[in-house]
């Protein structure tokens, strides 16, 4: 699978309908108003099953991808936050995911404080989220111009599932901000110490990191207090 994800013709496949999306333009503080109607919306859409042609490889899990985006020294509130989400567009196959990710602003070409969430179907990229509430995720801080190599490395080791972890992981952020920029990845049991270490060896593999790379892993408990 990581072959196919990797050798993947980037430019045969078209956008489908479910996989269309818009980022915001420079000068939107992604802080509009968004009701609860949209809100509804957007979660029964990332629910909805994924069509996957017989022709394409299936990816063991589905996932969507989402974007936010809110104003520097502003601290979100979780109502904000949620409306702040942005489901950009799901895919189930390798094929889907280039379609996707090939028309994709690249993380070092957001602005500040944008954010990319890949994560499975079914769990929203938030702390409070029921397959969130117990896991943590692991924190990898990038000095600037970084963040797009990194990035791609690390989807395609975890859509090719590399990370050998069967399903604690739940699934990535990559977080542009102004002095630095952050790769996280979330899993689902903090407490278990042999997950989060074969986790973390996987992270630095896949990224080739440096043997006195600091690595942070943090619980969601924790984020929460």
């Amino acid at each position: 699978m990581a072959f196919f994800l990797v050798c993947a013709n980037r430019n045969d496949h078209t956008i489908q309908p479910n996989l269309q999306f818009r980022l915001k333009s420079s000068d939107d503080s992604g802080e509009e108003e968004v009701s609860n109607k949209d809100l509804q919306k957007a979660e029964k859409e990332s629910l909805a099953p994924i069509d996957v042609p017989a022709w394409e490889h299936k990816l063991q899990y589905a996932y969507c991808l989402w974007f936010s985006r809110r104003s520097p020294g502003k601290q979100a509130s979780l109502q904000n936050y949620d409306q702040n989400l942005k489901l950009i567009g799901r895919f189930a196959s390798v094929e889907q995911f280039w379609a996707l990710y090939s028309h994709l602003v690249r993380p070092s070409d957001l602005q500040s404080h944008s954010d990319f969430h890949l994560f499975k179907i079914g769990i929203k990229p938030m702390w409070e989220d029921e397959a969130n509430q117990r896991g943590g995720k692991l924190i990898l801080r990038l000095r600037k111009g970084l963040a797009s190599r990194c990035w791609e490395n690390l989807v395609l080791a975890m859509l090719g599932e590399q990370f050998m972890v069967g399903e604690e992981i739940c699934g990535a952020v990559v977080s542009i901000r102004y002095q630095e920029d952050i790769i996280s990845v979330w899993n689902k049991t903090a407490s278990d110490s042999s997950t989060t270490a074969r986790i973390r060896d996987t992270f630095r593999r896949v990224l080739n990191l440096p043997p006195n790379t600091v690595l942070e892993y943090k619980t969601h408990n924790d984020s929460l207090k």
